[in-house]
């Protein structure tokens, strides 16, 4: 089944450059290029997945019939549910009743990508089709989609080639301002609003980019083959291990396995990436020097992963688009708790072991220990760049065992494994994470402290506003904007 996936993904490359060669906007119309990329992705999800690809047209289809039938008002509720609720229904039955533990390619990895997208086109019609342009923040204001999409557009947007086997998620108005042709019209904005005429905006080129993400894929599939398999993470719950090891070499051994476990996810985002990128998707602008960039959609940026000195610097820079997701249709919407019921439905959404549910819950004290630590410490240490220079390291060496600590239950699934090795480290981190909390409040109660009474989740606020920042490049598809009102809307949203 992995085969099967690495073959379609690499079918799927050499169909973007041909989409973007022969089926390029200029040449085409976008109900050819909705149809070609919609066909040609059922086309693969068939061969990798045989007739289980029929969930991903039932759940698309049967959410489109809701989104008609209930009305904008509600609907994000009903779809939301739905998707999840479908989504859950078939893990389970993969997970206990095919094969419970098995990590090849199966048919609700893709769902959980189209799962993303119902609830989040849902959430974006109810903001701009009901609720009031005052009532919205500014990102969602910015995402707002004001007219229902065709069953076409839909499918399109949830099934396409490039992105039905891993993604990545994207909005609604970025897809279709693709495939209308119309990423590269607006012209670039500069940070004080105006127009910049400097650098013509035709269309780009991405091979460069892509080039530079297939050498990461093809380092990153090294990597996993030659040694990920020499560095176990079961080896962390070795009897023999456990009682031999000095803590210095677990905790050693514990990252270097676990750093060794990314390699996989590396290759498959960024393959993923360059596909979108190889058909012409995800351009993200130009930087003040005119250089193209092709990052709309990515997913990870792994040089800030692996030198992360922050729990949230780490989340920041992984699965981002996952991250948004959380934070625009949980996060920024909950009315009590947000920390807590983004983390446990990120678990829900990841699937039904329950070691994914030992890590997010494990991934809630982590968080808000280290978001005190940081709110609370982290001033005394950034006056002098030697001082400072210490403090990253130790914060690097902290963040590492700690991010380590917590996704052993997400890889090894099980409860019996998982609390094995809880119970051998003596549940220190979960402890240590008590502790501070009980110790250190959690807002700062000093000058500055309204800086922080909104409490930000475990993705910067950075993030968000890169990613309003990106679509000062692409048009709305609500006829009613112009392009310079939607570019005032997001540098507005920036200011904020």
């Amino acid at each position: 089944m992995q085969v099967n996936f690495v073959v379609c993904q690499l079918f799927a490359l050499l169909a973007a450059v041909w989409f973007r060669t022969y089926l390029h906007s200029s040449k085409t119309s976008p109900f050819i290029r909705h149809v070609v990329a919609t066909l040609l992705g059922l086309y693969l999800a068939l061969f990798c997945f045989g007739w289980y690809a029929l969930h991903f047209v039932i759940q698309s289809g049967i959410s489109y019939y809701i989104m008609i039938i209930i009305g904008v008002e509600n609907m994000h509720k009903y779809c939301f549910v739905f998707a999840l609720g479908y989504l859950t229904v078939c893990q389970i039955t993969r997970v206990y009743i095919f094969d419970y533990g098995q990590y090849s390619a199966d048919f609700s990895g893709p769902m959980m990508i189209i799962t993303q997208k119902i609830t989040s086109l849902a959430f974006e019609i109810h903001d701009g089709m009901f609720r009031k342009n005052e009532d919205l923040t500014p990102s969602q204001r910015c995402l707002a989609v004001r007219r229902m999409p065709s069953l076409l557009e839909y499918l399109s947007y949830n099934c396409n080639f490039m992105g039905i086997l891993a993604g990545p998620l994207c909005s609604y108005k970025d897809y279709i301002t693709f495939i209308e042709g119309r990423s590269y019209r607006l012209q670039q904005s500069e940070a004080n609003g105006k127009e910049d005429t400097k650098y013509e905006q035709t269309d780009p080129s991405p091979n460069i980019a892509v080039a530079q993400k297939l050498l990461i894929c093809g380092l990153s599939l090294l990597f996993h083959m030659t040694i990920t398999k020499t560095l176990p993470v079961e080896y962390n719950i070795d009897d023999n291990f456990i009682a031999t090891a000095s803590w210095p070499v677990r905790f050693f051994y514990l990252y270097v396995s676990l750093m060794a476990a990314r390699p996989k996810y590396y290759f498959a985002w960024t393959l993923a990436d360059a596909i979108n990128n190889a058909a012409g998707f995800g351009f993200r602008g130009y930087d003040k020097n005119g250089v193209t960039r092709w990052d709309l959609i990515s997913n990870l940026r792994i040089q800030q992963i692996e030198f992360s000195t922050s729990f949230k610097m780490f989340l920041d820079n992984w699965n981002i688009q996952t991250a948004l997701w959380l934070k625009r249709v949980c996060y920024e919407r909950a009315t009590f708790s947000p920390t807590i019921q983004t983390f446990i439905l990120s678990a829900i959404w990841h699937g039904v072991y329950p070691g994914y549910y030992l890590t997010f819950l494990t991934g809630v004290l982590m968080t808000l220990a280290a978001r005190a630590i940081r709110n609370n410490i982290r001033h005394y240490f950034v006056e002098s760049p030697a001082v400072k220079l210490c403090y990253d390291i130790v914060t690097w060496m902290a963040t590492q065992a700690a991010i380590s600590y917590t996704v052993v239950p997400f890889v090894l699934l099980s409860v019996k494994p998982s609390f094995t090795f809880y119970s051998s480290c003596y549940f220190c981190l979960h402890i240590a994470s008590i502790l501070v909390l009980l110790v250190f409040p959690l807002k700062r109660t000093q000058k500055g402290s309204k800086k922080h009474e909104n409490v930000q989740p475990v993705w910067s606020r950075k993030l968000e506003e890169e990613s309003l920042l990106q679509k000062n490049n692409h048009p709305t598809t609500n006829n009613s904007f112009s392009q310079k009102q939607e570019i005032t809307c997001r540098y507005q949203a920036l200011k904020q």
